[in-house]
């Protein structure tokens, strides 16, 4: 894997991130550090991996299984250390899944072995922060 991220230069903290496969985005700092907030902050994209990861899991996990899985959406907060490195100290992730006729047993089965097997991203960040999770089903 292999990405890219360039500095658009003087008079501001924005940077453009171009991955391996062929997609850019930009991520900029707060105000107060000399960013335009023309994008997200680059710990926000941490975050937002570890979601975009497990909720990805969990959505095949649960096809596989042969539940009627129609929507998975992850609410992630998450505090962080107050001095340097500001490493995630705990994040919370509440799923909200949506299918017809979706087992608990079977939700709850898959976000497990999201946290604990296939979530990379999830899983290194459980080096250093304390992980929670909850959920819920709505039925679709």
């Amino acid at each position: 894997m292999e990405c890219v991220v360039k500095w658009t230069g003087p008079g501001g903290m924005s940077f453009v991130a171009e991955t391996g496969s062929g997609h850019a985005l930009v991520m900029d700092g707060a105000p107060e550090t000399g960013g335009r907030n023309l994008g997200p902050r680059p710990m926000e994209m941490v975050l937002l991996g570890a979601g975009g990861c497990t909720a990805s899991d969990v959505v095949v996990i649960l096809g596989r299984s042969g539940q009627d899985v129609r929507g998975c959406d992850v609410q992630l907060r998450a505090e962080r250390a107050e001095t340097d490195p500001k490493v995630f100290t705990r994040i919370h992730f509440h799923f909200v899944v949506r299918g017809r006729g979706l087992k608990p047993n079977v939700v709850e089965r898959a976000i497990k072995l999201s946290h604990d097997k296939y979530c990379s991203a999830s899983i290194m960040l459980g080096k250093t922060a304390e992980l929670t999770h909850d959920w819920e089903i709505v039925e679709d």
